[in-house]
């Protein structure tokens, strides 16, 4: 664990970087915050040295991609943390569901995105609208194998997204994770479970099967996402 004056100096990078509001000190969470600690300083070092290493390796020291922050959210065990390490070339061995949240600068061929990843257990959901401030897009993780119960949860909390005022307006990239699995749901059968041509018609989304043994596909994945925030981007310097 680093020591508290290093670790401040760091979360205060990362509070300014990427626009988030400090911990809830009023609720449950306040128990768990040894957890939080160690979890987060691992986070910031990770973030910190994965900029700095795209920083290097780009021309005049500066990354010349366009960056984009996303938020990427989802019920625990829907797969988040597994796919954003693959897509930053990390190990994948032993992976835990994120308990807060946590940081990765992935890099593309024509775009850096800072994604913001946040939990999905019961008692970090409530508050995962304290982390949408500042984001250009979401990626939302479902697993398409999962139990009905969970389904039904997962269709109850990205129908919230779609229509958060902080979110409404981003293009979605949602993901049908453990496309691998036996008991999967199709595409096109989460498509009509979660009724998103009713309610996300007039909203930039995408939905797309995934599975970490086909990276190109979620790579691919992403690429469409990346499109339609450059398409947003565009739109926002003609207004």
């Amino acid at each position: 664990m680093l020591p508290r004056s290093q670790s401040c100096f760091l979360w205060d990078i990362l509070v300014r970087i990427l626009r988030i509001e400090p911990f809830p000190q009023e609720t449950e969470l306040k128990r768990d915050w040894k957890c939080w600690q160690c979890m987060d300083y691992k986070s910031m070092l990770d973030y910190l040295k994965t900029r700095f290493i795209l920083i290097d390796y780009s021309p005049g020291g500066f990354s010349s991609e366009p960056e984009y922050d996303v938020v990427c959210i989802g019920l625990t065990g829907s797969g988040k943390t597994s796919l954003l390490s693959r897509l930053c070339s990390e190990a994948t061995d032993n992976i835990v569901p994120t308990t807060g949240f946590s940081i990765k600068a992935v890099p593309f061929q024509n775009a850096i995105l800072n994604v913001k990843e946040l939990g999905g257990a019961d008692s970090i959901k409530k508050y995962w609208s304290r982390y949408y401030q500042g984001s250009q897009g979401v990626v939302f993780v479902l697993d398409s194998a999962s139990s009905e119960e969970d389904l039904e949860v997962a269709r109850t909390e990205l129908h919230s997204a779609l229509q958060h005022p902080q979110l409404c307006t981003l293009p979605f990239l949602i993901l049908a994770n453990h496309q691998d699995k036996p008991a999967a749901r199709s595409v096109q059968e989460i498509k009509k479970y979660f009724e998103l041509e009713p309610l996300a018609r007039g909203k930039s989304w995408i939905l797309e099967g995934s599975t970490v043994d086909n990276m190109d596909a979620v790579k691919e994945s992403f690429g469409q996402l990346i499109h339609l925030l450059e398409e947003k981007d565009h739109e926002t310097g003609r207004i």
